[in-house]
């Protein structure tokens, strides 16, 4: 391993490598995979519907679809990064292409439930080795603070539009060819990612000294799968079965250890310093209360442009297209060209409170709503709020990491996204669903029409889980205030600098 010059704490690090002329052409490369996984997190909701007929699936059992992926991929992303710095991140990346494209093509042939289950948590396993795998790939090729705003705000972009995207060509696909090519679409797309893996990318190699740490694997991603699980389980069982409140027991005690344990393994699966790093923290609590608002802000209206609003599944995508140009907007336009000039706090803390806003506007939506005055004004700000906070959160918390643990840095923030949508999604569907029952309960005793008072009450639930999101966000944006103390990268340490080892 080549030696360059020491941190501020006298630890010597790694040499940054020579400026890669191809490194626009790698992000584009990096830019796909990322996109891929984002979006099938959401790409299958709306042919959901299809694929439960085809498939004779209950509809209990159907959330399995979207659940069997989330779980996967939350619960393991912790050792797919660590696994990216043991074994070098080109490789892990090469080898969650591969296979997803065939666990997509395994779900996208199934021909029954559970066939199709196991596919979407096979995809789920392989996209926690290949997104931490992509954002440290990012971390490494980009250092200069100029470039490296452009290129996160590219990422950003695709992190926070990549569900809305998803929504629009699951829609397109459902409606023009069959629920199967939401799964197959992913194939051609990583191939012509793993192509350009090949062609494009570079990496150091592995730290394969480091070792794995088995005990931390256990008890890290046990406790992960466990909490996830519970807040999968919570919508359908309700918050006091007893098989939830065990899982959450269950991962509540085991990361309590993996934390116990990670201060004493020699070789630990989340190096402690990594989530002690103020910043640091602070950009994984903003994205997980971020993605809470989110996931839910994306199941309320798909299912209310559907239901309420009679849309086909193709004008359901259509609508989401202001959000995704928004956050696009808002990450590369704004964001990226802002990062290098301003703290990263006076970004985020503002995206937040003006996606809170967007969310305000939807809590005055009816079952007669129109889109063009009332749902798109909102839409709009929730976008550009998106789009501010997602572009700084990743390049301040991915940077300053050494080298041998970016993997695993990149990991926990892309973990924070997919534990924070699993847990937005229960937790408002659970208060829109309760809303909704007690609405209809009022107000049929009142002797009104079953026919007008039902979709009111649905709609009064949705409208209320929105306040809860709203009230979600605006404490993402208290959060990053008040936690984000780093300064702009034109006026604090290089985009490179390494953290120290250990924090006493």
């Amino acid at each position: 391993m080549s030696i360059g010059r020491t941190g501020a704490t006298g630890t010597p690090r790694e040499a940054p490598e020579a400026t890669d002329p191809h490194r626009w052409w790698a992000l584009v490369v990096i830019a796909l995979a990322q996109l891929m996984v984002v979006l099938d997190a959401t790409i299958v909701n709306i042919a959901l519907p299809s694929a439960q007929h085809a498939l004779h699936m209950s509809d209990g059992n159907r959330q399995w679809v979207i659940t069997a992926y989330t779980l996967a991929f939350g619960g393991l992303l912790l050792l797919g990064g660590r696994i990216a710095d043991l074994v070098g991140r080109k490789r892990t990346f090469v080898l969650g292409l591969v296979g997803f494209a065939i666990a997509s093509a395994i779900g996208g042939a199934a021909t029954s439930s559970g066939m199709l289950f196991g596919a979407r948590a096979l995809q789920g396993a392989f996209a926690a080795v290949l997104a931490p795998s992509a954002l440290s790939l990012l971390t490494t090729t980009f250092t200069d603070p100029r470039e490296r705003g452009k290129a996160f705000g590219v990422y950003g972009a695709l992190a926070g539009s990549g569900s809305a995207i998803g929504f629009i060509v699951g829609g397109l696909l459902t409606e023009y060819l069959n629920w199967r090519w939401c799964l197959y679409v992913n194939v051609p797309i990583a191939v012509l990612a793993v192509f350009g893996a090949f062609a494009l990318l570079h990496d150091r190699p592995g730290h394969r000294e480091a070792g794995l740490d088995v005990a931390g694997v256990l008890l890290g991603c046990g406790g992960l799968v466990a909490i996830v699980y519970g807040f999968s389980e919570a919508e359908p069982r309700g918050w006091t079965d007893a098989l939830v409140l065990t899982l959450f027991a269950t991962g509540t005690a085991l990361l309590t250890a993996f934390i116990w344990w990670q201060k004493r393994a020699p070789s630990p699966l989340l190096p402690l310093h990594i989530i002690k790093d103020r910043n640091r923290a602070g950009c994984f609590l903003t994205m997980m209360l971020a993605t809470i608002g989110m996931f839910g802000l994306f199941l309320f209206m798909t299912y209310y442009l559907q239901i309420i609003l009679g849309y086909s599944p193709v004008r359901t995508g259509l609508a989401y297209l202001p959000l995704t140009a928004a956050i696009i907007t808002g990450s590369t336009q704004i964001s990226a060209r802002l990062l290098h000039r301003v703290a990263p706090r006076m970004l985020m803390a503002p995206g937040m409170v003006l996606a809170a806003g967007g969310m305000m506007l939807l809590t005055r939506m009816t079952v007669h709503s129109s889109y063009t005055t009332e749902i798109l004004p909102a839409l709009l700000l929730m976008g550009l709020g998106m789009g501010l906070t997602f572009m700084p959160v990743f390049a301040t918390a991915t940077s300053g990491v050494a080298p041998r643990d970016s993997g695993v840095t990149s990991a926990t923030v892309n973990t924070s996204q997919q534990v924070g949508g699993s847990i937005g999604t229960a937790l408002l569907n659970t208060i829109a669903t309760t809303s909704s029952a007690a609405y209809i309960t009022a107000h049929l005793r009142t002797g009104a029409p079953k026919a007008l008072v039902v979709p009111a009450g649905v709609v009064h639930g949705y409208t209320v889980a929105i306040w809860w999101a709203a009230g979600v966000m605006l404490l993402a944006g208290l959060t990053a205030g008040l936690l984000v103390t780093a300064k702009a990268p034109k006026h604090g340490a290089p985009a490179d600098a390494q953290v120290p080892e250990s924090v006493t």
